[in-house]
């Protein structure tokens, strides 16, 4: 009878202990975001209005893309590329595409 009740108040204190050590209050909501953090769905349909220029890197506005756009695509030079390179870019494509047919013929890498 002795060895029950000390038993018992063995388990109590073990429970005592355990529930001092438990934290008081837990945080409810660790894994949220910070409340002046945007949403990812208010970000996504925002209308960019700013933009940075693809010659230099300054930021521009839009209308000031747009016209920068305009004058890239609608230039007096159009790029042009000597003979010399256009025949070698089209031996090196066709040496690729006869890789791709025959990869056992010993061509030069």
């Amino acid at each position: 009878m002795f060895g029950k009740f000390i038993r018992q108040f063995g388990w109590s204190v073990c429970i005592g202990i355990f529930i001092q050590l438990m934290p008081v209050s837990v945080p409810s909501a660790l894994g949220l975001p910070p409340p002046g953090d945007r949403p990812e769905e208010i970000l996504r349909t925002e209308i960019i209005t700013q933009a940075r220029s693809p010659i230099d890197g300054k930021p521009l506005t839009a209308a000031e893309y747009a016209q920068l756009q305009t004058q890239i695509s609608t230039s007096p030079f159009p790029p042009t590329l000597s003979p010399d390179v256009r025949q070698s870019v089209f031996l090196l494509r066709l040496l690729k595409l006869i890789r791709t047919f025959a990869p056992f013929l010993p061509l030069p890498k």
